[in-house]
């Protein structure tokens, strides 16, 4: 059985991901919907316009009620948007309204794309996913509990199968905590030789290849990078993903003419998370999240984020290859929609596979087995019906601030999710409606 830090990663993993309809409920609720539908199509409402009343009444309802302070969304089918809305406010206190380039902290939605230009270098054979991480990083040796330093493979970095973890998912007295180590969102200022020197000090959760683990490993792949290509992170991943696909908003560091576009980050209100279902929305819409202080602490299943919105900010700060890119939904679109039509500006065919197959075997990221993990996301093995919408195959991954993306390749979707509200914007209702609105009462928009 998992020990409980092990379940945290997990939980924390897969609260971005995972979707589920009471069964008591589901049946009620689809009829109610397809209902709905039917009445739309007798009034001569498109498809398109369909889908937009849907998603407006998730949107709106989400702000009302106050889940989130401001969003923007996007969906595309075959290439097309057929969707996007930018609500609420950028900034609440300033009354700054949200916009279609508003720019968001990814925070984890940043290792598909380092992912993605890890496997440009591994096709210009600047590194091997077979080459020990000690090839790059030779002080880089955490150990087992055991004493023993066994060898982290490239491979395991880009599967999360390297043994490391997160501090988030720990106690306050873990002992990612007491060696200082960063999630790659907190500690302005600090190299990335130096939380490299504290990742290594800490034990090993596990012997590399045995389990999948959400961890730093994009982190320390992102130190492996620059050492592969000798470049920094920033010019790797600008050279090898973000100028190929013409993402001209997504970026390590950020433009002082792009500054008043970032949006002002907040949390759940953590007295909102102490409600149940049956709670009154009248009562759970007057506890509003709570803007970021400069050091926010964000208490989530079990474990704890710290959060510094200012990081961006200090040039010293590390490029933290899992969690430090900001950029625009509309440039993250023209990542998922390369990866969905395997677009050979960025990789080659070879590669995308990688990126669109799991590549962890028989580990597993739940208990059930229904999901994989490629590299760069996590992908559904067997899609059931009663536990949400999408299809097999389905790509999808989120970030810590509240955003979330998925490819369903049957359908030839990519939707890009991206909010200002952590943690309901991540794991909460928000995301699992957006989804069940984009897909309709069919489970499927093209049926």
């Amino acid at each position: 059985m998992p020990n409980n830090q092990t379940k945290r990663l997990l939980i924390a993993a897969l609260a971005a991901i995972l979707y589920s309809v009471p069964a008591s409920t589901c049946g009620q609720a689809l009829a109610l919907e397809q209902l709905s539908a039917l009445n739309q199509e007798k009034q001569g409402l498109t498809r398109d316009d369909q889908l937009a009343a849907r998603l407006n009444k998730v949107i709106d309802k989400a702000i009302e009620q106050k889940q989130i302070v401001g969003t923007v969304v996007v969906v595309a089918q075959d290439g097309r948007v057929v969707y996007k809305r930018a609500a609420g406010f950028a900034d609440r206190e300033t009354k700054r309204a949200m916009k279609q380039d508003s720019i968001f902290q990814l925070a984890s939605m940043t290792k598909t794309i380092v992912s993605a230009a890890a496997l440009k270098l591994i096709e210009e054979n600047k590194l091997k996913l077979d080459d020990p991480v000690t090839k790059y990083l030779p002080d880089f040796k955490p150990k087992l509990a055991d004493g023993t330093s066994p060898v982290i493979l490239i491979s395991q970095l880009l599967s999360h199968t390297s043994g490391l973890g997160y501090g988030f998912a720990e106690k306050k007295d873990g002992p990612y905590h007491k060696a200082k180590v960063s999630d790659g969102l907190d500690q302005p200022g600090l190299s990335m030789a130096e939380n490299m020197r504290r990742l290594s000090s800490v034990p090993l959760l596990c012997q590399p290849g045995s389990k999948w683990c959400y961890s730093l490993s994009i982190d320390v792949l992102g130190a492996v990078l620059e050492k592969a290509a000798n470049q920094s992170l920033p010019e790797i991943v600008r050279n090898k993903v973000t100028a190929p696909l013409a993402m001209t908003a997504t970026d390590f560091s950020l433009a002082k003419g792009n500054r008043s576009r970032l949006v002002t980050a907040y949390y759940d209100n953590p007295a909102r998370q102490q409600q149940n279902e049956k709670t009154l929305d009248s009562v759970k819409s007057s506890l509003e999240p709570l803007r970021m202080q400069a050091l926010q602490l964000v208490a989530f299943d079990g474990g704890c984020f710290s959060f510094a919105p200012a990081r961006l900010f200090n040039l010293d700060s590390y490029p933290s290859g899992g969690a430090g890119i900001s950029g625009t939904a509309e440039d993250y679109l023209k990542l998922l929609e390369a990866i969905r039509t395997q677009d050979k500006n960025m990789l080659s065919s070879d590669s995308y596979k990688l990126m669109t197959n799991s590549q962890i075997g028989k580990l597993s990221i739940s208990p059930g087995g229904d999901w994989g993990f490629t590299y760069g996301s996590a992908v559904l093995l067997n899609a059931k019906p009663e536990k949400g919408p999408h299809n097999a195959g389905t790509l999808q991954w989120g970030g810590a601030y509240g955003h979330h993306w998925f490819i369903d390749p049957d359908e030839k979707l990519s939707v890009v999710e991206l909010t200002n509200t952590t943690v309901e914007g991540m794991s909460g209702a928000f995301s699992k409606d957006i989804a069940k609105a984009v897909y309709g009462s069919n489970h499927g928009i093209n049926k």
